[in-house]
């Protein structure tokens, strides 16, 4: 059946027939021609932003918090260059994401129009795929082909860039389009099986094995694989910061986080181990440190669904293409079928790593200041929460003192930005969660300079009644930056106090600003104030929530590996030497 349709009407007919029921976007001159329609549209609610990074933001959100493609839309020049901060972050973090941009009349594209950017060059880098749209005929192919792009595989951004001739053009629509617009795109999902059996064997082989898990097994859905396949082999497991969620943490076999900031036993466990069975990571230097000295007697089984990243930094000895959940699915039943019912000893390589979980506990010494520990109010937070909150953090020392001292029991409810450290992520990120999952009690923890990138969208919570909880760690300061200088720049803190919560200056005042986006907000600034505070914020559900934690400026998070030495050098504490135990 075909209808005579604009090509505006086109693209919202294309996002119903696709099963998108939310878009987050802001208006302009060149995507007019598609607000129009979808104005009428019964199965699309659009959530209006304050920001066009807001609503790339709030995409990714919707998107992590519910694995579904999330989706934003903005006008041409300034209202797409404005999603890159957003696209970029998601490219960086495989977050499945479809970004529709309008664009100045085809004819006028290279004459430096009024609103024209290039954002299909300026976003080639950092999209799956950029798609632009001349002819009105060609939008439904480019809409299912973008929406299939962005959810398989290596899940990621595209954008669709629609000249407004096209969205204003009439063509006859019909669904599903025959067209296939990337007839190469064809990603591997299942696994050699004489790479799989090549895996079970070295595993088998192995007498100090790691499980190095990446954000892949999240975005695979293959949390159950992968705790199958940890209780089977009795490895020990490590979740790297975007990972966190996808294995228990209150599981014995869980060591923590690796990286600069990740716990002593999983930094020093991926060191010393003889195999690493790498699922879903790619090797980031925030985990690996100095690369050349990063886990050196290791042998490597690498895992991902995007080839690109196999034996791009390590040098794989089994490389495995394939999606996460399949591949995790089949190695098991492959060390099953090898195993024959036998156990698989590794009792030694425990007892070394239970030396290690009892000497290094994860902790922090609370700085005598007067003000409120950071590390206690998450941890508060974390507790009164429960496991099936969702947590989306800023940038900075809250969103690693949030992924060290919260415990996370299950996927999708640690939201972060992990790639490209983009500050100003969580309040719009917690909204889109929201707006995804609105039964499930969703945190903003952002620190006092990331809120203030993106707090104009509270505006849009309160408008929409979105209720999120918003908890400012306001300790006055960019706090991880102060913190590099108190560490490597002789406490020279060029230019890192924003004045936010001192006892002399609060500006902005957290509380009146809150209040003027009509929201309940509440400053606590004693210790016996923190856990009504939070358990006023979860009660309260009828608009959102803003506490402004004041917290002490010289808070610091620990452990910590200074920027490209190796991991040997972990320091558990300030004054701490580093661990360099010789142990095997």
């Amino acid at each position: 059946m075909t209808e005579t349709l604009t090509g505006a009407q086109a693209i919202i007919r294309s996002l119903e027939m696709l099963g998108v029921d939310t878009v987050f976007g802001l208006p302009g001159g060149a995507i007019l021609p598609t607000y129009d329609p979808l104005m009428d549209s019964k199965k699309i609610r659009h959530v209006l932003v304050r920001h066009e990074q807001g609503a790339g933001h709030a995409a990714e959100g919707y998107a992590a918090a519910s694995g579904k493609v999330g989706v934003c839309i903005a006008t041409s020049g300034p209202g797409a260059t404005n999603l890159v901060t957003a696209i970029a972050d998601a490219h960086m973090d495989s977050v499945p994401m479809l970004a529709i941009t309008g664009q100045v009349n085809s004819y006028a594209i290279g004459t430096d129009a009024f609103q024209e950017a290039d954002i299909v060059g300026i976003t080639m880098p950092i999209t799956k795929h950029s798609f632009l749209v001349t002819k009105a005929e060609d939008i439904p192919a480019v809409m299912l082909a973008a929406f299939t792009i962005a959810g398989t595989g290596r899940p990621g951004p595209v954008l669709v860039d629609v000249a407004k001739d096209a969205q204003n053009a009439k063509f006859e629509f019909s669904w599903p389009p025959k067209e296939d617009m990337v007839p190469g795109y064809k990603p591997v999902t299942d696994p050699h099986g004489k790479q799989v059996q090549a895996a079970a064997e070295l595993i088998l082989q192995s007498k100090k094995p790691i499980l190095y898990v990446g954000g892949g097994v999240i975005r695979a859905g293959a949390d159950r694989e992968l705790f199958e396949l940890a209780e089977l082999t009795g490895a020990p497991v490590t979740t790297t910061l975007m990972a966190r969620g996808a294995f228990p943490d209150s599981h014995p076999q869980h060591l923590g986080m690796p990286g600069m900031h990740g716990t002593v036993p999983a930094v020093t466990g991926l060191q010393k181990a003889d195999l690493l069975i790498t699922l879903g990571a790619r090797f980031d230097d925030r985990v690996t440190g100095d690369v050349k000295s990063f886990a050196r007697g290791a042998k490597v089984i690498h895992v991902d669904i995007d080839p690109a990243e196999i034996g791009k930094i390590r040098h794989a000895d089994v490389p495995i293409v394939g999606d996460a959940k399949v591949v995790i699915s089949m190695l098991t039943a492959e060390l099953k079928k090898q195993l024959g019912g036998k156990k698989y000893d590794i009792d030694d390589w425990w007892t070394y790593l239970n030396g290690l979980l009892e000497r290094y506990p994860l902790g922090y010494t609370d700085v005598d200041d007067g003000k409120l520990a950071p590390q206690h109010v998450i941890t508060k937070i974390g507790e009164l929460s429960g496991p099936d909150a969702i947590i989306a953090a800023g940038v900075g020392q809250h969103q690693m003192w949030s992924a060290q001292f919260i415990k996370y029991e299950r996927p999708n409810t640690w939201l972060n930005s992990g790639g490209a450290g983009t500050m100003g992520y969580s309040v719009p990120a917690a909204m889109g969660a929201k707006v995804a999952m609105p039964d499930r009690l969703v945190w903003a923890i952002d620190g006092d300079g990331c809120f203030q990138m993106t707090n104009q969208e509270l505006a849009t919570c309160t408008i929409n009644q979105i209720p999120i909880k918003v908890a400012i760690i306001n300790n006055s300061s960019l706090g991880m930056v102060r913190q590099w200088q108190t560490l490597f720049y002789n406490e020279r803190y060029s230019n890192t106090d924003l004045h936010t919560g001192t006892d002399t200056m609060m500006v902005p005042d957290f509380v009146k600003l809150a209040e003027a986006y009509g929201c309940l907000a509440i400053r606590v600034e004693k210790e016996e104030e923190i856990e009504p505070a939070i358990k006023l914020a979860m009660e309260t559900n009828d608009r959102p929530v803003v506490i402004d934690f004041i917290v002490g400026r010289d808070a610091m998070v620990w452990p910590m590996v200074p920027a490209g030495i190796s991991n040997d050098a972990v320091q558990y504490a300030r004054d701490a030497a580093p661990i360099w135990d010789g142990e095997e």
